[in-house]
């Protein structure tokens, strides 16, 4: 069977694979890499491994991993035994990560149906932003000529993926061509798509707490948009739910009542503040890049019930950023003592104390070392693809990175596409990083098995 990355590509952005709906994309997925000559594994999450980790609640019930299909395949090249043995020996192996599921889409803000895929001659936001998503000044491929490609999970990271699948048949072949020689055992690409990375990653926590394979994975790279420049440190999160109580009044005698609102204006602004002082006294060397290293964003907030009464209830989350080296405990600490000083200042609020806790899944921060020898595979895979040297950076998002790191498995972040894209209405990938990503990862593959090949002599 051949492998056409593009068809391949648009026929999974055509599944609506969002949260607890990966199912059926993996079963499609595992199909198409049977067919290649990988030998697959599917597998759905395991809430009693999951309620062990401590991003995920403690209660199996609590985690609903209905739907949460991941798929694995395994190729091994060069062996004596062929394609597919399980008692081939230590070899290197590295494992290719994409996630299947993808963030709701409302359509309303989209040109087109979000899960029907739409290819364009050049990318849709050439004229409001001057160029393609990648960085043309890195070296990546700015694509005003080339094609893009539309859809929901286009760049978030289903054309990932599909290089990930690619960049491993393109290993298969180099070998089997005499392209490339192997260590004298040979070598083992896994490609793991995965359910549940957006919300905490179900698939990959499941194959990191317990390991599926009679074997030992040696490194990672993690395919999610990066501009194809190598992400080493990933910031965690910390996910709150605040509620406060007031006392409801007659709009027209709002004196009368306690209106929750200055109380919260209040609560937020002290965040805010602590935000900014965070950004002073929270440093890293990987994140002097950004404007706000570890962002506070209340993303939603409901308040009050009827539009002449005064809102004596209200509940808002928050998304507070957590550096590498710091855990997502320290940061809650941090802030509820924040809290404690507006409340401290506050009579009301002192007799009602407000609730603060978390709620959906934890992130922790995750990092490795700038010259660990995947990170330094992937620099040289980028130089013999084409593209300029490029130090490793950080990033103010979360990846299943984090889950390979915790199980002792080093884990690079590396892909084709632009974060910006991510979560995005007419979220667009140009398709010349996306070819030239599975290029850079093949060649980030074999030059890690060189590596250890030569460390094992």
């Amino acid at each position: 069977m051949s492998f056409e990355m593009d068809a391949f590509t648009e026929r999974l952005c055509r599944f609506r694979s969002t949260a607890g709906e990966e199912a059926a994309a993996a079963d499609w997925v595992a199909d198409r890499l049977d067919a290649l000559g990988f030998e697959t594994h599917v597998r759905d999450a395991d809430a009693d491994l999951l309620s062990t980790h401590s991003s995920f609640p403690d209660d199996p019930d609590a985690i609903d991993v209905d739907g949460r299909r991941s798929v694995a395949g395994v190729l091994e090249v060069g062996t004596v035994d062929g394609a597919g043995t399980a008692d081939a020996g230590p070899l290197p192996t590295v494992v290719l990560n994409g996630h299947l599921d993808v963030v709701p889409a409302e359509p309303d803000g989209w040109s087109s149906d979000p899960f029907e895929p739409t290819w364009r001659a050049e990318n849709p936001r050439d004229d409001a932003a001057g160029g393609g998503t990648a960085d043309p000044a890195d070296g990546s491929s700015s694509n005003v000529d080339g094609r893009t490609l539309t859809a929901r999970g286009a760049a978030d990271m289903k054309a990932g993926l599909a290089a990930c699948v690619g960049a491993a048949l393109d290993v298969r072949e180099s070998v089997e061509a005499g392209a490339f020689d192997p260590p004298a055992d040979g070598l083992r690409v896994v490609l793991e798509a995965v359910a549940g990375e957006e919300d905490g990653g179900y698939g990959l926590a499941t194959a990191t707490l317990s390991n599926p394979y009679p074997f030992e994975r040696d490194a990672a790279i993690v395919a999610e948009p990066t501009a194809l420049r190598p992400v080493v440190a990933c910031e965690g999160c910390l996910m709150m739910r605040l509620r406060l109580a007031g006392r409801s009044a007659h709009a027209a005698a709002r004196w009368a009542g306690e209106d929750v609102l200055p109380r919260f204006e209040r609560i937020r602004g002290a965040f805010m503040d602590l935000e900014r002082e965070r950004a002073e006294s929270v440093t890293h060397p990987r994140y002097g890049e950004f404007p706000v290293p570890w962002p506070v964003v209340c993303g939603t907030v409901e308040a009050g019930s009827w539009p002449s009464t005064v809102p004596a209830a209200l509940r808002a989350e928050f998304r507070i950023g957590v550096a590498p080296g710091e855990t997502v405990d320290e940061v809650e600490r941090a802030f509820a003592d924040r809290l404690e000083t507006v409340v401290d200042d506050d009579p009301w609020l002192r007799d009602h104390p407000p609730q603060f806790e978390r709620f959906s899944v934890q992130f922790e921060p995750s990092e490795i070392p700038g010259d660990d020898p995947i990170v330094d595979a992937v620099r040289t895979g980028r130089r013999e693809t084409g593209l300029p040297n490029a130090e490793p950076i950080g990033a103010t998002y979360g990846t299943d990175a984090r889950h390979y790191i915790e199980a002792g498995i080093p884990a690079v972040v590396f892909g084709p596409g632009d974060i910006n894209e991510a979560h995005y209405p007419d979220e667009t990938i140009d398709w010349a990083d996306v070819e030239t990503g599975r290029a850079a990862i093949a060649a980030a593959v074999r030059r890690f098995a060189a590596d250890y090949g030569s460390a094992a002599k």
